[in-house]
């Protein structure tokens, strides 16, 4: 092939792609059309090949989702801005609840269905509606390609079906006032723009936008201490919902994951994206010594940037306060070195972790990177830990804390010993 033909062939390639109004609909993913796996593609199929669930009550069916994807029931915060699928069930009074690990969540509001995004090593996030298993009715799962993809595939995920965390200025009745503004929140984001539209149960050191409601003709309030809630059992029925609490630490990680998640997913796709279009152009030629390679090189710099806590926000005078339920529901799941450290270990004094490297190390996104990308972010990960303290990026990283970094990544990541 040519140089000009290989260029007009990759210039027409490029523009299917431009022209696509969701790329990953395009090969080598294939959204749509491409079955998923995981526990929740499994059920779907079972049920779908005669499987019934039925006479659950509402909190047994959201437990019973809860059990199959592994999720601890601790995670649950809340959220009570109209910023979901079920928009009209959702107020102040009837939040929604939002349940996590590192690999999927759940969102569930009294009255109405379950929603679940899950991760799946091709596709990304995949999304479903989990309804019925109520009395006689049948439980049914229904996959969704479209209309969570309306808020869960744009920018805001990193332009891949992907999670987001929200801070709105909801009024009384929930309903985001938009001329207000919106935040996009992620580890980095200041303390007093995080949480509009939630409940935050516990403490930190800064004011936040949670436990209110605001109007329009007020403005945005300056920032003043929210009400510090131990338990919303005050503001709604707690029978309906698992716990009391909507905790500030599961919020600040949910955060941070999701930037992480939202990363990786768009790092995967691009990879193999551009590979495939190469491919498709020169079978001869290897991606990895081309545009995939760079591409991979280039993700890796902001994966490892988000992995080591790049510019979190100080959570103010006094640390962070949380639910020790979740903490320890949380740090259950994840590996320690031989010495008991892990990267679950908790700080809360001036940040969030003991050890600045993430937990999301050991999601199934982190595992299912493309190998090329792997590499890369591997490579990049251990320039970083390596590089004398106080050189280059991450200066605040000092060298024991590097070192304990280094130590837990060898002894609990197999990855990490491939390089």
């Amino acid at each position: 092939m040519s140089w000009r033909i290989g260029c007009v062939a990759f210039a027409g390639l490029i523009g299917m792609l431009a022209g696509a109004t969701d790329p990953w609909e395009l090969p080598p993913v294939r959204y749509s059309e491409t079955s998923a796996s995981g526990p929740v593609g499994r059920l779907e199929t079972e049920i779908r090949e005669g499987r019934r669930i039925t006479a659950m009550s509402p909190l047994d069916r959201l437990r019973f989702v809860l059990k199959l994807l592994e999720i601890p029931e601790e995670s649950q915060v809340l959220v009570f801005s109209k910023t979901s699928k079920q928009n009209s069930l959702i107020h102040p009074g009837n939040p929604r609840c939002l349940f996590f690990n590192e690999n999927s969540y759940v969102g569930y509001v009294p009255g109405g269905d379950i929603e679940v995004a899950a991760h799946d090593p091709l596709l990304g996030q995949v999304f479903y509606l989990v309804s019925g298993g109520l009395g006689e009715a049948p439980m049914r799962v229904e996959r969704d390609s479209s209309d969570c993809l309306s808020c869960h595939g744009t920018a805001r995920t990193e332009s891949v079906p992907g999670v987001l965390v929200r801070s709105v200025f909801p009024d009384a009745s929930g309903q985001p006032i938009l001329p207000l503004g919106t935040y996009q929140i992620d580890h980095e984001s200041p303390i007093e723009e995080r949480w509009g539209g939630y409940y935050v149960t516990g403490r930190i050191g800064k004011p936040h936008l949670g436990n209110r409601t605001y109007a329009e003709d007020a403005g945005r309030e300056a920032p003043t201490p929210s009400p510090e809630l131990s338990s919303v059992a005050g503001k709604v029925e707690p029978t309906r919902y698992l716990r009391s609490t909507s905790d500030v630490v599961a919020l600040m990680i949910l955060e941070h994951q999701c930037r992480v998640q939202n990363l990786i997913t768009s790092a995967s796709m691009n990879y193999r994206r551009v590979s495939w279009l190469e491919k498709s152009l020169d079978p001869t030629r290897d991606p990895d010594q081309g545009g995939a390679g760079r591409q991979a090189d280039a993700a890796a710099v902001k994966i490892v940037d988000a992995l080591l806590f790049a510019r979190e926000a100080d959570p103010g005078e006094g640390g962070i306060e949380g639910d020790p339920a979740f903490q320890e529901a949380f740090a259950r799941r994840f590996p320690k070195s031989r010495d008991g450290r892990s990267l679950a270990d908790f700080q809360l004094h001036t940040r969030l972790f003991k050890h600045r490297c993430s937990f999301m190390v050991y999601s199934k996104a982190f595992e299912s990177m493309p190998d090329r990308l792997e590499s890369a972010v591997m490579a990049k990960l251990r320039e970083v830990l390596t590089a004398p303290p106080g050189s280059g990026s991450h200066p605040d990283l000092r060298g024991p804390e590097r070192a304990r970094i280094m130590k837990i990544l060898a002894e609990t990541l197999p990855s990490w010993n491939r390089g």
